[in-house]
């Protein structure tokens, strides 16, 4: 019987033809996701790393680390379960104008440096790639 809604069907199958339409469309914008965020963090590690490095003095205002942290489940009755984590570790730097900027630490800085140090830190783009500590901090240049 025609309800006057086109092919709409209201019988048992159309439950099925509603998942077998909605599942394939979720599947598909969260592939889109995936690489789209691929494909940004290839840019920004692009643009990073084709920037020119440049030297400033500068004082270490601050460090911190983020955390991130994966979770993955594996077989039809997620008995199998592993974690992973990853460390990201930056670094503020406070520059004689007084402008501060933050920096990933791509060169493995943190453990050597310590919040207070001053000298010349080289930059590219947004990663702090090398630190020489000004061995006379007496003669500050900071107020």
């Amino acid at each position: 019987m025609d309800s006057g809604f086109g092919s709409f069907s209201s019988g048992p199958g159309a439950g099925f033809d509603f998942m077998f339409t909605l599942v394939p469309v979720l599947i598909g914008i969260v592939f889109v996701i995936i690489i789209i965020s691929l494909i940004g963090s290839g840019v920004r590690y692009a643009k990073n790393a084709s920037s020119p490095k440049n030297t400033h003095y500068a004082r270490i205002v601050s460090k911190r680390m983020d955390v991130k942290n994966t979770s993955h489940s594996h077989g039809n009755d997620n008995m199998m379960h592993s974690t992973s984590s990853r460390t990201y570790y930056y670094i503020t730097l406070e520059f004689d104008n007084g402008h501060r900027q933050e920096y990933l630490d791509v060169k493995n800085l943190y453990g050597l440096v310590a919040e207070g140090d001053e000298g010349y830190a080289a930059v590219q783009g947004d990663w702090i790639v090398a630190f020489e500590r000004n061995v006379n901090q007496g003669q500050s240049s900071f107020r």
